[in-house]
Protein backbone atom coordinates (compact mmCIF):
# COMPACT_ATOMS: atom_id res chain seq x y z
CA UNK A 1 0.00 0.00 0.00
CA UNK A 2 1.37 3.38 -0.99
CA UNK A 3 0.27 5.23 2.18
CA UNK A 4 1.91 2.67 4.43
CA UNK A 5 5.06 2.76 2.27
CA UNK A 6 5.26 6.56 2.51
CA UNK A 7 4.82 6.45 6.29
CA UNK A 8 7.36 3.66 6.75
CA UNK A 9 10.01 5.26 4.54
CA UNK A 10 9.51 8.68 6.15
CA UNK A 11 9.74 7.13 9.61
CA UNK A 12 13.00 5.36 8.66
CA UNK A 13 14.45 8.66 7.43
CA UNK A 14 13.34 10.42 10.61
CA UNK A 15 14.96 7.76 12.78
CA UNK A 16 18.16 7.82 10.73
CA UNK A 17 18.60 11.54 11.38
CA UNK A 18 17.75 11.13 15.07
CA UNK A 19 14.60 13.25 15.15
CA UNK A 20 12.44 12.48 18.17
CA UNK A 21 8.89 12.39 19.50
CA UNK A 22 7.60 10.78 16.31
CA UNK A 23 3.80 10.66 16.09
CA UNK A 24 1.49 9.52 13.30
CA UNK A 25 -2.09 10.79 13.33
CA UNK A 26 -4.99 9.30 11.38
CA UNK A 27 -7.04 12.27 10.19
CA UNK A 28 -9.41 10.39 7.89
CA UNK A 29 -12.83 11.99 8.16
CA UNK A 30 -11.44 15.02 10.01
CA UNK A 31 -9.14 16.75 7.53
CA UNK A 32 -10.18 17.05 3.89
CA UNK A 33 -6.73 17.24 2.28
CA UNK A 34 -4.83 14.27 3.71
CA UNK A 35 -5.41 11.09 5.67
CA UNK A 36 -2.27 10.86 7.82
CA UNK A 37 0.13 13.28 9.41
CA UNK A 38 3.60 12.38 10.60
CA UNK A 39 5.02 14.73 13.21
CA UNK A 40 8.56 14.76 14.53
CA UNK A 41 10.90 17.13 16.32
CA UNK A 42 14.49 18.19 15.91
CA UNK A 43 16.63 20.03 18.40
CA UNK A 44 18.05 22.54 15.91
CA UNK A 45 17.39 24.13 12.53
CA UNK A 46 20.29 22.14 11.11
CA UNK A 47 18.73 18.90 12.30
CA UNK A 48 15.23 19.68 10.98
CA UNK A 49 16.67 20.51 7.57
CA UNK A 50 18.72 17.29 7.57
CA UNK A 51 15.64 15.27 8.53
CA UNK A 52 13.57 16.82 5.74
CA UNK A 53 16.35 16.24 3.19
CA UNK A 54 16.61 12.59 4.25
CA UNK A 55 12.83 12.10 3.96
CA UNK A 56 12.83 13.60 0.48
CA UNK A 57 15.82 11.47 -0.55
CA UNK A 58 14.42 8.23 0.84
CA UNK A 59 11.04 8.67 -0.82
CA UNK A 60 12.60 9.93 -4.04
CA UNK A 61 14.53 6.64 -4.23
CA UNK A 62 11.16 4.84 -4.29
CA UNK A 63 9.79 7.13 -7.00
CA UNK A 64 7.54 8.96 -4.54
CA UNK A 65 7.64 12.73 -4.95
CA UNK A 66 6.06 15.45 -2.84
CA UNK A 67 3.29 17.65 -4.16
CA UNK A 68 4.65 20.55 -2.16
CA UNK A 69 7.38 21.39 0.35
CA UNK A 70 7.30 24.43 2.66
CA UNK A 71 9.62 25.84 5.28
CA UNK A 72 12.94 24.44 4.08
CA UNK A 73 14.46 27.90 4.07
CA UNK A 74 13.89 28.53 7.78
CA UNK A 75 13.79 24.97 9.14
CA UNK A 76 11.51 25.85 12.03
CA UNK A 77 8.53 23.94 10.62
CA UNK A 78 9.06 22.01 7.41
CA UNK A 79 5.95 20.58 5.78
CA UNK A 80 6.30 17.88 3.12
CA UNK A 81 3.03 17.11 1.34
CA UNK A 82 2.68 13.67 -0.26
CA UNK A 83 -1.08 13.99 -0.74
CA UNK A 84 -2.57 11.37 1.57
CA UNK A 85 0.39 11.79 3.94
CA UNK A 86 1.79 15.08 5.21
CA UNK A 87 5.07 15.12 7.14
CA UNK A 88 5.65 17.91 9.67
CA UNK A 89 9.27 18.33 10.78
CA UNK A 90 9.40 20.81 13.65
CA UNK A 91 12.09 22.40 15.66
CA UNK A 92 11.12 21.40 19.20
CA UNK A 93 10.09 24.91 20.25
CA UNK A 94 7.75 25.34 17.28
CA UNK A 95 6.17 21.95 17.87
CA UNK A 96 5.41 22.85 21.46
CA UNK A 97 4.03 26.23 20.41
CA UNK A 98 1.72 24.97 17.65
CA UNK A 99 0.82 21.75 19.49
CA UNK A 100 -0.92 20.09 16.54
CA UNK A 101 -1.67 16.98 18.59
CA UNK A 102 -3.87 19.04 20.91
CA UNK A 103 -5.40 21.03 18.05
CA UNK A 104 -6.31 17.78 16.28
CA UNK A 105 -7.02 15.76 19.43
CA UNK A 106 -9.95 14.03 17.74
CA UNK A 107 -7.50 12.34 15.37
CA UNK A 108 -6.62 8.74 16.14
CA UNK A 109 -2.98 8.20 17.10
CA UNK A 110 -1.59 5.24 15.15
CA UNK A 111 2.03 5.66 16.20
CA UNK A 112 3.54 7.44 19.17
CA UNK A 113 7.15 7.11 20.16
CA UNK A 114 6.37 8.84 23.46
CA UNK A 115 3.49 6.46 24.33
CA UNK A 116 5.09 3.31 22.92
CA UNK A 117 2.14 2.85 20.55
CA UNK A 118 2.57 1.25 17.12
CA UNK A 119 -0.51 0.46 15.03
CA UNK A 120 1.13 1.15 11.66
CA UNK A 121 0.58 -2.43 10.50
CA UNK A 122 -3.18 -1.72 10.71
CA UNK A 123 -3.02 0.98 8.03
CA UNK A 124 -4.76 -0.12 4.83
Amino acid sequence: MRVREIIQRAKEAIEKKKAFDVTVLDLRGLFPFSDYWILCSGSSLLQTKAVAEEILRKLDEAGIYPLHVEGEDTGEWILIDYGDVIVHVFRQEEREFYNLEKLWQRARVVYSEREGLDLLDKID
